[in-house]
């Protein structure tokens, strides 16, 4: 169990807690080391219901423990009862930004909230980004981001940035002050910055910028929370592809 608390701290693993973050995990080829469960013959029921791809794939590699150990394990106990460790891979991120397919990449600046970091995870997943970075002092990879996101940190490159490469991806910066948003205004393979919902991108972020887009809203909204403007600007430029 210790093992397991330790692992929270180690940059070089990921904890994933609950049956829909090792499912991803796995679907997306994690080096899964460890997972223990309260039910594993739980797990399979789950599996075939709902990720028939691994069915036959989870109790066997799980071992059982009480759920009195599960709950000793994490700070909030999944209710499906199982708990796991995986190596996280290794980010090759010349690749990432290489990488010639019509998907943007998204750069988030500083940002403050893990679950929110999660959740912007798992939205640029849905929408087939073609890699999430984060600069300042917050692990991307943290447990509260790994369970905001669903195991989906294995779907494409999520990687802590200490200062902004050169790319030849267009840097497009989503700010309130930008033009309005238009769907034939988002490169194919643009980087989208988004900042903090009350401080925004830096200024050396936007005099870097190719772009300025707002994300257009009612009068009176002042901003949207990080995670809902990541998705709402990919899904209007997927809707392009």
């Amino acid at each position: 169990m210790q093992r397991f608390r330790a692992a929270r701290r180690d940059r070089e693993l990921a904890v994933l807690e609950g049956f829909h973050a090792l499912k991803h995990a796995l679907r997306f080829g994690a080096r899964v080391e460890e997972a223990v469960a309260s039910e594993p013959a739980e797990l399979e029921r789950l599996a075939a219901e709902l990720a028939p791809d691994l069915a036959g794939a989870l109790e066997a590699r799980t071992r059982r423990v009480d759920p009195e150990a599960i709950a000793s394990m994490v700070p909030h106990a999944p209710h499906t009862g199982v708990v796991a460790i995986a190596r996280r891979p290794c980010v090759d991120l010349a690749a990432a930004l290489a990488d010639r397919r019509p998907a943007p990449g998204v750069l988030l600046e500083d940002p403050r909230t893990m679950g929110n970091m999660g959740a912007c995870v798992r939205v640029a997943a849905a929408a087939g980004a073609a890699a999430v970075l984060t600069t300042g002092s917050n692990d991307p990879w943290h447990p509260e981001a790994l369970r905001g996101a669903a195991g989906l940190h294995f779907a494409l490159p999520v990687a802590r940035l200490d200062s902004l490469p050169e790319s030849d991806r267009p840097l497009v910066a989503i700010d309130p002050e930008g033009e309005a948003l238009g769907l034939d205004e988002l490169p194919p393979r643009s980087l989208l910055a988004f900042g903090t919902e009350r401080y925004g991108l830096s200024d050396d972020l936007l005099e870097r910028a190719d772009a300025r887009l707002a994300i257009p809203m009612r009068e009176g909204v002042s901003s949207l929370n990080l995670a809902t403007a990541v998705a709402a600007v990919l899904f209007a430029q997927r809707s392009l592809r």
